[in-house]
């Protein structure tokens, strides 16, 4: 389970403070599909990436499975964020790299041996529909595929939770579409806690459970997407 607990966020500027998060708090649940939408600058961003402290909160706790996150010394909270991938919207692949290689490189980071690296990575590239791309290189992929192996890559590290920043905005709607329904197979077969943040309400309502909608750093509604 994820626990924002009064989260906020302050960035000083040339004009003084500003407030990106203003005492969020909220609660994922494990093997929920969990949106967050709002506008531009709402502060969706910024909340996502404190979920793993890549952004660290001016105030509040990120408690994830009873432990406090902010309590963490450097190394424990590298080890915590394997489990916690995230996946963007420019796909962030290394271009110098293989399809293949680019998914063994958060294992090799971690240490895993070059054989089940690669053993592992083909069955990613199975589960993500791209069997044939090992060998590929990303600049000759549509963006659809390279966001299926930015995916596959994110499950290199066998994580619980799959963060997806705007990951389907630079897709069009038919690529979406067949985006988020990996997301949901992937959810659904692997029990991985996946938190989708966008600007569209539409793929909110594609595939989340549950909803949480910002609006200038403030939580202004949160619920069952029916119900919101």
């Amino acid at each position: 389970m994820i626990e924002l607990k009064h989260i906020s966020k302050t960035f000083p500027t040339a004009d003084g403070v500003f407030q990106a998060l203003d005492d969020i708090n909220l609660t994922i649940r494990d093997g929920d599909i969990f949106g967050i939408v709002g506008m531009s600058g709402a502060g969706k961003s910024t909340l996502v990436r404190c979920i793993n402290l890549l952004e660290r909160p001016t105030a509040g706790q990120v408690v994830i499975d009873g432990q406090d996150l902010m309590e963490l010394s450097a190394p424990q909270l590298r080890e915590k964020r394997r489990s916690i991938s995230m996946i963007f919207q420019q796909f962030n692949l290394l271009m110098q790299r293989t399809c293949l290689g680019n998914i063994c490189f958060p294992m090799e980071i971690a240490g895993v041996p070059k054989g089940e690296a690669r053993k592992r990575a083909l069955e990613y590239l199975d589960i993500v529909g791209l069997p044939d791309k090992a060998n590929a290189y990303p600049a000759q992929l549509s963006g659809g595929q390279k966001q299926r192996i930015a995916i596959a890559r994110a499950l290199a590290s066998n994580p619980k939770v799959l963060l997806c920043d705007e990951a389907t905005s630079a897709l069009d709607p038919t690529t979406t579409r067949s985006i988020l329904r990996l997301i949901q197979d992937i959810n659904r077969r692997m029990g991985i806690t996946a938190v989708i943040i966008t600007h569209e309400m539409a793929v909110v309502e594609e595939i989340c459970s549950h909803v949480a909608i910002l609006e200038r750093g403030r939580m202004v509604e949160t619920g069952t997407v029916e119900a919101v």
